[in-house]
């Protein structure tokens, strides 16, 4: 079963242009059965079949990696805001050792289980933090978000935590227009990427936010 799982991940990342090794592929293959083996006993998700693990969080999450590594390609900060399973902050740090990545959530189990899938799955660059990001300190060349909150309420919750030069990344289903046209002034919609998710038959995009100097 575990042979089925690794191929039908391991041809979901082709398809977007990834190519996992074989420690990316079993860390994770041990996320997903990290968060089947929580949501027992804490409601992380309310998915509760490996397929569904696979295709609607591990491929979801594994669709911004492209797209974060040509925007960011070297070491840098990143916050996933309103993270709840380390969604996509767990999977970015998987891909992404380079980066330092900070998952924060208002409900303390879902922070807790960020510290227990780094501790678990050696991972000393993902952190997971108990707060709301209104309160949070320090600076994030990216703060990205999956499905978390208006784009205005997602950027005005985290506009002091963007470092100079930083952006937001948004993952949002459908192109939210609406959501576009209500942003404050000070930001700009640098570019919207289309993402196919294989084996997700849902709309699925990046807004890139970016604050405007001056």
């Amino acid at each position: 079963m575990s042979g089925d799982r690794d191929a039908l991940l391991r041809q979901g990342a082709e398809a977007m242009g990834l190519s996992l090794s074989d420690a990316q592929c079993a860390s994770l293959q041990a996320y997903a059965d990290l968060i089947l083996k929580w949501n027992k006993v804490y409601n992380l998700t309310a998915l509760r079949s490996p397929e569904q693990v696979l295709s609607h969080h591990l491929l979801d999450s594994l669709s911004v990696v492209g797209p974060l590594q040509r925007q960011c390609p070297g070491a840098a900060r990143l916050l996933d805001v309103g993270s709840g399973a380390g969604l996509p902050g767990a999977v970015i740090a998987i891909m992404r050792p380079d980066l330092s990545v900070t998952c924060v959530d208002a409900v303390a189990k879902k922070a807790a289980f960020i510290r227990q899938v780094s501790a678990e799955l050696n991972l000393p660059h993902l952190n997971g933090r108990h707060a709301r990001v209104e309160t949070m300190g320090g600076r994030f060349d990216v703060v990205c978000s999956r499905a978390f909150a208006s784009l205005t309420d997602f950027v005005r919750g985290s506009a002091e935590l963007i470092a100079p030069g930083g952006c937001w990344m948004a993952m949002k289903g459908k192109l939210p227009t609406d959501e576009i046209a209500d942003l404050p002034s000070d930001v700009e919609v640098f570019h919207v990427e289309q993402l196919t998710v294989p084996g997700l038959d849902a709309e699925r995009c990046i807004v890139w936010i970016r604050p405007i100097s001056g």
